[in-house]
């Protein structure tokens, strides 16, 4: 702020005021302020509250109630008048009394959808929007419209009285509905320590909202299509509420969470890598971006470290990484150190301690193994933007956080084959975590491929919730069976089984004995070669692979998804060769060739979706992106 008289700065205000009254006029907009008289000419009003005097953010002040008193100011507030008016004096009287005592005569002010419209104190508001102050007190009357279901504003601003009432908070505001009670839910568990005023809201309020306000509207120069409180709620799922906000720690998380929230807005900008990149292709351009700039001394190995929610010896999931872990070492061991943690702590604070330490202790790579690590992954990353991190889950677009999964469609769409041949009640159960696109996807595909060797086939799913509950998983197949599953995928491996050994797998397609509930044979199971998967990651990074897939797309952030399918040899499927019929396992190698030469595409139309809807038309291909955000499912899916 530029040090001058009070007239200097009415001088400098008008200025602003000018310049944005002729930028609204050339793009042929009104350069006045709104009135609010204006707006509600053919808007039904319910009610009128009175609010009392309120604590008024100034960035929600808009407009004047009348459309005279509009006329003295631009769209951003600032005077038009010049300074020799009776608007101007008066201005500048205000001016001086903000300098030398502060303003303190509240104003009165009308609330209309969340956004305020001045009756009396316009000049008050314009000065101390000059001066950039945060709020001012004001009488404030509240115009209700009336509910509106088709009107999205009105359902929006409906959600935020119910938000209001509880909280008594005006400050935040979201642009979806459901995020007033995301916010709603954490400020539940919010209980500060110790605060100076009277309720956990206020404290929220005055001593967490605030300055994050501040520093996210100082800092975010692009105008994203999102609301002060919509960023607040990504930063809070990363970081939680703390007691106090501290400017100077939270400054550079701030920086890197509106990296996210850009990317989230405006690019369509993930990379999702379908096939490994071997070489950098020398045509493309040397930008190297953020995620990118790990430079490693000469003769120095890279240091990768591998966090399992598991031990090795408990959890199949946790050994088929180990194996991974053991095969890309010593593949690579001239070039790679490797080290593991097992038993990471799955609560997401936990997790983000054991990952700091993880990179105080000079790992320049971090794998970690499990999708419940995905949180604590992406606060990990976002404090220490120059160390590479990758989760292992399915589809996540984060600019800090590689994703790396297996196109599990594949493998699931020929084990739904097996099991749709020898089926012999034709209901098939399936075990389910989650339902996000991957797990979705995979259901799906199983059973198409059911249904292509019988038409007759349902297929039932039970969900866990959990990722990795050995009671929830027996208690859902209990569920399929009663409904009178004769197969099931994703059955626990209950006995000892040599696939297990060698890849880690730890559930199976099963049949199922229904005299007693337990499985009877086990018949086939994608399975993981993560080796290959370490490899190819690694070997990218070292060999700059990684830079070229930002180059690509100019140096701009890019989201970085591996998602390989069995053509790379990063998954394939075990069968049985004892309890597969011989015509079955011929049909089945056939079908994996056609997916490995790309003849073949499990969601290929016609497919119908479960409610009957045409999803895809005759010899339509779903596309990658589809499959990554699938959320519905195919006919004869009971979920």
């Amino acid at each position: 702020m530029k040090d001058l008289s009070p007239e200097g700065y009415y001088l400098d205000a008008r200025k602003l005021g000018i310049k944005e009254y002729n930028r609204c006029v050339s793009r042929g907009e009104n350069g006045y302020l709104p009135s609010l008289e204006g707006i509600l000419k053919n808007t039904d009003i319910v009610s009128e509250v009175d609010l009392g005097i309120v604590e008024i953010p100034l960035k929600q002040i808009i407009g004047t109630y009348s459309h005279l008193r509009s006329l003295s100011l631009a769209k951003n507030f600032m005077p038009l008048l010049s300074e020799d008016t009776e608007f101007g004096g008066k201005w500048i009287n205000l001016c001086k009394a903000h300098l030398n005592e502060g303003i303190k005569h509240s104003i009165k002010i009308y609330e209309y959808l969340n956004w305020y419209y001045v009756q009396e104190g316009n000049k008050r508001v314009s000065v101390l929007k000059y001066f950039d102050a945060y709020s001012i007190t004001g009488t404030v009357t509240r115009f209700i419209p009336k509910k509106d279901k088709n009107d999205y504003d009105i359902c929006l601003y409906y959600e935020f009285l119910k938000f209001n009432k509880i909280t008594n908070l005006f400050s935040i505001y979201f642009s979806k509905i459901e995020n007033f009670g995301k916010l709603l839910k954490m400020l539940d568990k919010y209980n500060p320590k110790r605060s100076a005023v009277d309720t956990k809201y206020r404290h929220f309020d005055i001593y967490v909202y605030k300055a994050f306000s501040s520093i996210y509207n100082s800092l975010c120069d692009s105008k994203l299509p999102l609301t002060t409180g919509d960023a607040f709620l990504e930063y809070a799922k990363i970081y939680g509420i703390p007691d106090y906000l501290d400017e100077k720690s939270t400054i550079p998380k701030v920086k890197e969470l509106i990296t996210e929230l850009e990317h989230k807005s405006y690019y369509s900008g993930m990379s999702v890598q379908t096939v490994p990149i071997e070489k950098p292709s020398s045509t493309t351009s040397s930008v190297i971006s953020a995620l990118t700039s790990l430079v490693l001394p000469k003769k120095k190995k890279l240091k990768a470290a591998f966090a399992y929610a598991r031990t090795i010896d408990s959890s199949g999931w946790t050994y088929a990484h180990e194996i991974g872990r053991q095969y890309v070492s010593k593949l690579l061991e001239d070039q790679v150190e490797t080290n593991f943690i097992e038993n990471v702590p799955e609560n997401t604070s936990g997790a983000y301690q054991v990952l700091r330490d993880l990179v105080r202790q000079g790992n320049n790579v971090i794998f970690t193994t499990s999708p419940i690590f995905n949180k604590a992954t992406l606060k990990c990353a976002m404090d220490y933007p120059n160390i590479r991190f990758f989760n292992c889950s399915e589809y996540q677009p984060y600019v800090h956080v590689g994703n790396y999964f297996g196109r599990t469609y594949e493998p699931r769409f020929l084990t739904g084959i097996i099991a749709g041949s020898m089926t012999k009640t034709n209901i098939l159960g399936y075990v389910a975590t989650t339902p996000d696109p991957e797990v979705v996807s995979s259901i799906n595909a199983f059973t198409l491929g059911a249904k292509m060797v019988n038409p007759y086939v349902k297929v039932k799913v039970s969900w866990t919730n959990e990722w990795n509950s050995d009671m929830k998983n027996t208690n859902a197949a209990k569920e399929l069976i009663d409904a009178g599953s004769d197969i099931i995928s994703n059955q626990a491996v209950l006995t000892p089984h040599p696939v297990t050994y060698q890849y880690g797998v730890y559930s199976m397609l099963s049949s199922i004995d229904l005299s007693t509930g337990l499985p009877d044979k086990y018949l086939a199971a994608p399975i993981w070669n993560w080796g290959i998967f370490y490899e190819k990651i690694l070997k990218s990074i070292l060999n700059d692979t990684l830079k070229t897939i930002h180059d690509m797309y100019g140096n701009q952030y890019q989201m970085l998804n591996f998602w390989w399918g069995i053509a790379s040899g990063v998954l394939d499927i075990y069968y049985s060769k004892e309890h597969v019929p011989k015509a079955t396992q011929k049909l089945v190698d056939v079908m994996r060739k056609m997916i490995i030469e790309s003849v073949l595409y499990p969601f290929t139309g016609p497919i119908n979706d479960s409610k009957g809807m045409l999803r895809f038309d005759k010899d339509a291909i779903a596309t990658h992106e589809q499959i990554l955000a699938m959320d519905w499912f195919v006919e004869d899916v009971e979920s």
